[in-house]
Order: structure tokens, then sequence, then C-alpha cells
């Protein structure tokens, strides 16, 4: 060990009875718990938005697909071939074809605008996970000529029908008459109810089956497109740009990323806003560091005067001022890593605790989708947040070394 790195363990773990040395040690112990916290709190708040996001998309995805091939005039033709060709690319586990159309849903005077979405069933839970979101019935009621239909949880909850119920759904292809242009309007029974979480699907999304739909809309055998699912959603991007390639001019390749693109920038832009946000508050708890150091230097004069006389040079001086500045910082790193991390991986357990305590509830049902808090720890955020912080920490430490290292050996001994 070198005399450099002794000293500066000597001064942060020294305890002396002046009162000078006390408040330096006080001052150091709330640097030290400031800087902790700071970095638990960076830990905590990233995970909880990690985890957020996954949910978020995790219920997004559960209905709407990774990847989609679709006509780009609104029909695709012989969209068997189609299918047959994007389940060749390696990553595509499942595909399955879809129709979509704008309508609207009457029952006993209630009128509601919904999209609708024409499935194959079995195909369907391949690319997207109604079967965990269904309340009522199942995705297999759904009978090529029944004419059943499957609503969103608050659709359903607009126009006060529950299973069994029969609807009326009109289309805008009208049928032409003699005497004018009729709305074409079809009855459907509800034989099921779907909640994923998600307002956007839960009010304005019906599933009707593929045929159901193709006569509706009058398709044939046509269809608006094929629903993809990879084996891994962030390659969705690489992946349609590689069947758009190969699919023809007449077809066009979106993917999740593009389709909710605005949702998912702002998740992340929030993210990145929040990391910042409480970079500072761990930036603030680092730079005390500064005032702990200039309060030591000070108060060390002497033994800095003594030091210097008996050979040591300034750049030695600054390392010691640098070691004890950088021990503070590596126990506050320490501990707060080590509690953001507990706290992250427990965050489902401590909240509804609190919540027992304090009397209420932080994510009401009635007011949220998501009522649980979710946390999603991810060692790289951890990793980051904890080399960001050193680094602070270590430039906190520069300025007192500085300080100490040009001490006037000759002025500090004067008056000892």
């Amino acid at each position: 060990m070198s005399f450099e790195t002794f000293i500066g363990l000597r001064y942060t773990t020294a305890r002396k009875s002046g009162g000078g040395n006390r408040f330096i040690s006080f001052i150091s112990l709330i640097s030290t718990l400031g800087l902790a916290l700071g970095v638990a709190a960076l830990i905590v708040v990233l995970s909880v938005m990690n985890g957020f996001q996954k949910e978020l998309r995790t219920r997004i995805l559960g209905v709407a697909s990774h990847a989609q091939i679709s006509g780009i005039y609104g029909e695709m033709e012989n969209w068997p071939a189609a299918v047959a060709a994007v389940t060749r690319h390696p990553r595509v586990v499942a595909a399955a074809p879809y129709i979509q159309g704008q309508s609207m849903l009457t029952f006993d005077g209630q009128v509601k605008g919904a999209l609708i979405r024409g499935i194959l069933p079995a195909e369907e839970e391949g690319v997207a996970d109604f079967a965990r979101h269904m309340r009522a019935g199942a995705l297999e009621r759904l009978v090529p000529g029944e004419f059943g239909i499957i609503l969103g949880s608050e659709l359903a909850h607009s126009l006060r029908v529950f299973e069994g119920d029969k609807v009326a759904l009109i289309a805008p292809q009208g049928m032409v008459t003699p005497a004018a242009i009729l709305p074409r309007m079809k009855q459907f029974t509800v034989v099921g109810i779907f909640e994923v979480g998600m307002f956007e699907y839960d009010s304005g999304l019906a599933l009707v089956h593929l045929g159901d739909a193709q006569k509706l809309y009058q398709m044939e055998d046509r269809v608006t497109g094929v629903r993809l699912k990879l084996d891994d959603l962030f390659a969705a991007p690489r992946v349609v740009r590689e069947l758009a390639a190969s699919i023809g001019p007449d077809l066009r390749a979106t993917d999740w990323t593009r389709t909710h693109a605005n949702f998912f920038r702002a998740v992340q832009i929030e993210k990145n806003m929040m990391f910042l946000i409480l970079l500072l508050i761990v930036a603030v708890a680092a730079f005390n560091i500064v005032s702990t150091l200039v309060m030591t230097v000070t108060d060390k004069r002497a033994d800095i005067a003594i030091l210097r006389t008996l050979g040591a040079s300034p750049g030695s001086i600054m390392r010691i001022f640098i070691i004890q500045g950088t021990l503070i910082g590596l126990i506050g790193l320490t501990l707060g890593i080590g509690g953001g991390v507990a706290l992250a991986l427990n965050v489902e357990t401590v909240v509804p605790i609190l919540e027992r305590v304090l009397g209420f509830q932080f994510l009401a049902k009635d007011v949220y989708y998501i009522s649980d808090l979710p946390s999603d720890l991810r060692w790289p955020d951890v990793w980051t947040i904890g080399s960001v912080s050193f680094v602070l920490t270590l430039l906190a430490t520069l300025y007192p070394s500085w300080r100490a290292a040009r001490v006037n050996p000759a002025e500090a001994l004067r008056y000892e």
C-alpha cells in the first residue's frame, strides 16, 4: 500500500474528539448518504419506468402485431401465397390474415363507432394474445356463418350489452337500390368480451370471423392484409425491410415501431428526461464531497505542510485527497446500488405494504388500467448509473485536491 493510499484511508476513517473533526465527519456522512439515496432513487425510478414501458408494450402487442403485410389499396388477393412467402423468413414464427374496416354498432338506442377486425381464430392465437384477455367467451366461438362478435369491454359497457345479446352492425359499404343507396346492416350475436387494459382497443375494437367480415364488406376471397409475429419483436424493423424487398410493389410492410411510433417515442423521451433530472440529484450529492474535502483540507493544513517538508510532492498530496473523496463516493455508490437493486427487485412487495400503512392506493383501479407498479431491473442501466455517478464523484475531488497540493508549508506552519 502506497503512503498516499494509507493516509487517504486514515483521513477517511479517523475519528477524533475535536469538534471540527466531528463536524467534518458529519458532513462526510451526509454526503455519503445523499449519494446513496440519489443512486438508489435513480435505479428504482428507471426500473419502474422500464416496467411500465414493458407492460404497455406487452398490452399493445397483445392486440397489435409485430409486423404486417397489407395491400397498398386496402385489399390483398391470393393471401395464402403471401402467408407462405413471409413464413419462409427465419424470424417469422406465425402469420394470420385479417380484414379491417369501420362500422357502427347499435343496441337498444345506443350507437357507437368501432373498428371491425375479421380474423381466423386458430391463426390469430399465433400472432396476438387475446386468449388471456378474454373476460367472457372465447375466440373459438367465432364460427363462420353464425355471425358472432367479440367486443372490447369499454365498447360493450358503452352499448350496455352482455354475452348473448344481439347488436346491429352497420357497414359503410352500401347496397344500391332504385330508390337510394342503403347502408348494409347485419345482426351479430355477442359471443365474447375482452379487456386488454388499453382504452384505444377496449373502447373501439370488435372481432368477427374472417368469413363473416368478407361477406359484410363484400371482399369475396380478399383480405386487408397478413399480421406477423416474430421471434424477436425488436428485430421487426430489419425483418420488415427484408420482407419489403421480396413481397412485390402492390404490397407494403409495416412494423409496430411505426404504427405506435409516437407513443413509444414519448415513453422513451420521458424515461430519458427522468434520468437527467434524477442524475442532477446524484450530481448534487456527489459535489457535496467538494465541501467535505475543502473542510478536510483546511483542517489538515498542518499535516499537509509536514508531509511536504518530509518530501511529499504536490502530486502525492493530490492523490491523498482524491483517494479520500473516491472512498467516500464508493461507499455511497455501494450503498445506493445495493439498496436500489434490492428495492427495484421488490417493488411489487414493498408498494402494497406502503399502501396499507398509508391507507391509500397509488394506482387506483378505477383510474388507471395498470393498477400495479411494475418493475423491470436492467443491469446495463445499473452499470450506467454507477459509472456516471463514479465519474461525478471523481470530478468532485479534483478541486479540493488541487487546493491541498498548493498549500505553502511555511504559511501553514507559521502559527502552529
